[in-house]
């Protein structure tokens, strides 16, 4: 499962970062962040609401463009160690200069720069998702919105939200959304990880995304998960994250083949891969040890993948020919 090739659409950069590295930046910056950890040296928390919590603490010593440049290294040579060739991450203005789009561009050179260099020696791709933080609010999302618009292209391909979905309402952020889409780029948000399929329907409704961040919850509603199917809305499924954090206590329980028996279209992803102790590789092992996929499953998902992704066509038929090789 480690060789094959593999495309991920649904992960978060700072959640992404090694706690090693997280360790090793508190320690340079004399930043006590003992509480976080387990005596194993992994992340620590009781909940999702505390997990947003360590989350936010562990990102607290990401300060500076410096910084970025060597999580984002540090990212992608473990997810091109388990077989990705591409990935579009989730990147947040406002732990990349607090929402000032000059700080913003200044973060992003450095992110940039990075991958780039990660391609070239370890034949990944790199493309990025501005997202707001639900849970700080709509207010607060008008400046990740500006920071997407003024750096939208070839590499900020996307706009979202994460954060808490149990905080106010995908229409509240409309604002935010036709701002990016305006800029021309392309749309996805969390939904129906918490919130239930109501949340999932609220999200296309409001917002007319192109993809869902987790909506796996859909599956309680079947007539939205025609619409799903209908509309070609792509899922984002993160089986691991879900059951780490119980929306599903166990995997075999989770509705990711039931959703494609019911011809929606789901991707496979990690979300937060070190705070759920998962990987690309655990996430395909799992899905072929309880639910007996196969080569033909895993081809679909990942065709699904490439043609959901934000990237522009050239990008598109360079992962193409990659995956062939």
């Amino acid at each position: 499962m480690k060789d094959i090739k593999k495309i991920e659409l649904h992960l978060h950069h700072e959640g992404a970062a090694p706690p090693a590295l997280i360790r090793g930046l508190a320690a340079e910056k004399k930043i006590d962040l003992s509480g976080i950890f387990r005596e194993d040296g992994t992340y620590s928390y009781r909940d999702f609401d505390h997990f947003l919590s360590v989350y936010e603490a562990a990102t607290s010593v990401l300060t500076g463009p410096e910084e970025f440049a060597r999580l984002t290294r540090a990212v992608l040579e473990e997810s091109a160690s388990h077989g990705v060739v591409y990935t579009e991450s989730f990147l947040s203005p406002d732990f990349c200069g607090g929402g000032d789009v000059g700080a913003w561009q200044d973060y992003l050179a450095a992110i940039r720069q990075t991958a780039d260099e990660a391609e070239r020696d370890l034949g990944i791709t790199l493309r990025g998702i501005v997202t707001c933080i639900r849970h700080f609010g709509p207010d607060q999302a008008k400046s990740a919105a500006r920071c997407a618009a003024e750096t939208a292209g070839d590499w900020i391909v996307g706009f979202g939200m994460g954060g808490d979905e149990k905080v106010g309402h995908q229409a509240d952020f409309k604002w935010s959304f036709d701002c990016a889409r305006e800029a021309g780029l392309k749309i996805t948000t969390h939904a129906g990880e918490w919130g239930g399929a109501a949340s999932v329907r609220e999200a296309v409704e409001d917002l007319d995304p192109a993809r869902i961040g987790h909506g796996v919850q859909a599956i309680d509603d079947t007539a939205l998960c025609d619409v799903l199917a209908e509309r070609g809305i792509v899922l984002e499924v993160c089986p691991g994250s879900n059951v780490f954090l119980g929306v599903y206590p166990r995997l075999k329980d989770h509705p990711i083949q039931r959703l494609r028996e019911r011809g929606v279209k789901v991707t496979v992803s990690t979300d937060d891969p070190p705070f759920f102790h998962t990987t690309m590789t655990r996430e395909f092992e799992g899905l072929a040890q309880v639910f007996g996929w196969d080569e033909p499953d895993f081809d679909e998902i990942t065709t699904n993948a490439l043609e959901a992704a934000f990237c522009d066509t050239a990008t598109r038929d360079t992962i193409r020919e990659r995956l062939k090789t």
